[in-house]
């Protein structure tokens, strides 16, 4: 009787855990017996992963977050290490996660084969990483071609699976119905606000998005604005936000693709969700802003011209990117302003979008992905 496969699998952010149990699903789809624990959130519960430590109190962003949770990393680290000599699985799969991943590859120090999935972006900044890469990664499983060629040329074993959210993205209701579920009036202009998935980046981010919101309420009559929620955040933090605004307002939980499909135009935080609008073809702006310690120490190690993954993928400034001292709240209204106004602008944007969805790859991803790690684990 065959040896029943065991991975153990990381992941610390809702993005990863997504795209985690995305991946978890097709590898048991090939192979329904074998087993998988790790660390992850609903997503790879849902899965079928034993999860041992949720990633709610996990997600960081910039250095004194980092600080603050350090003890937690450090004991994280040391249980997983323990797991891993108790359990001895055949193979780790890391996902994104990459400052606590990459130091946790350097920790296993080459005890089992470890499977890198969806990459550092060592290629925009840092990139001294690939160092810790070639020694304790034992192959990288990629989303982007242009990385695919980027390691390659670093002599790095690594396959491009394209990206899986081309399968992922998928608005859950028709239009008509989501409008009449929230009550939301298809004759009036609809502005979707996405401030992100983490509590610091909606703290920062989702007031300067409101308060462009209010530019553009004076300017264009009729407007309503619905704000997509991260079902892993408090409601209380989004109310906290939005008291005593004269706006036509809507705060929905969960249902992102729901909300930029059914808006004419968006205003969402630079990470994951900006693919997901792409792959949507909505048009729409960026906007991100950290707190001014951060921005100071971690501007300078980018060495590309955008921050937005879609301009990354297209090679140019497809969709106008409002960063730190630039995210102001009159500049975003007037992006967005334009794109309302005029239709030419929004639909030579949104074919520019369809470009950068067509460079995502096929459908499949998840499970191209899937197959290569197995047959990476039969050797």
């Amino acid at each position: 009787m065959a040896q029943i496969k065991k991975i153990f699998i990381v992941c610390g952010e809702p993005s990863g855990d997504l795209l985690a149990g995305n991946l978890i699903n097709a590898i048991k789809n090939l192979d329904s017996n074998i087993k998988i624990s790790g660390i992850g959130g609903t997503h790879l519960a849902k899965a079928g992963c034993e999860i041992f430590c949720d990633i709610n109190e996990l997600s960081v962003m910039g250095f004194f977050d980092v600080l603050k949770k350090l003890p937690k990393f450090f004991k994280l680290k040391k249980i997983i290490l323990r797991k891993i000599d108790e359990d001895k699985p055949d193979a780790i799969i890391l996902v994104d996660f990459s400052g606590f991943n990459l130091r946790l590859a350097c920790a296993i120090n080459k005890r089992i084969p470890v499977v890198y999935y969806v990459s550092p972006q060592i290629w925009a900044s840092r990139e001294g990483r690939i160092s810790c890469i070639k020694k304790f990664i034992s192959m990288m499983v990629v989303l982007f071609k242009f990385e695919e060629e980027y390691y390659r040329q670093r002599q790095i074993q690594t396959a491009c699976v394209g990206h899986p959210l081309i399968d992922l993205v998928n608005p859950s209701s028709v239009k008509q119905d989501f409008l009449d579920t929230f009550g939301i009036n298809p004759s009036k202009k609809i502005i979707a606000l996405l401030p992100g998935s983490r509590k610091q980046e909606v703290k920062l981010i989702l007031p300067l998005m409101l308060k462009a919101a209010q530019l553009v309420n004076k300017v264009i009559g009729e407007t309503q604005f619905i704000i997509a929620k991260s079902p892993n955040l408090d409601m209380q933090i989004y109310l906290n936000k939005c008291k005593n605004l004269a706006l036509d307002l809507k705060i929905v939980n969960g249902r992102t693709h729901d909300c930029l499909n059914i808006a004419q135009a968006s205003l969402v935080c630079s990470g994951t969700a900006t693919l997901e609008a792409a792959i949507l073809q909505k048009p729409f702006v960026i906007v991100y802003k950290t707190n001014l310690f951060n921005y100071l120490l971690y501007r300078p190690q980018v060495k590309i011209p955008y921050i937005g993954m879609v301009n990354i993928v297209a090679g140019k400034k497809v969709v106008p990117e409002f960063i730190q001292f630039g995210a102001r709240p009159k500049m975003i209204a007037k992006s967005i302003i334009e794109l309302l106004q005029n239709p030419a602008s929004a639909n030579r944007m949104s074919q520019d979008l369809r470009t950068v969805k067509d460079s995502l790859g096929q459908p499949g991803a998840a499970e191209r992905a899937a197959k290569i790690i197995l047959e990476f684990l039969q050797g």
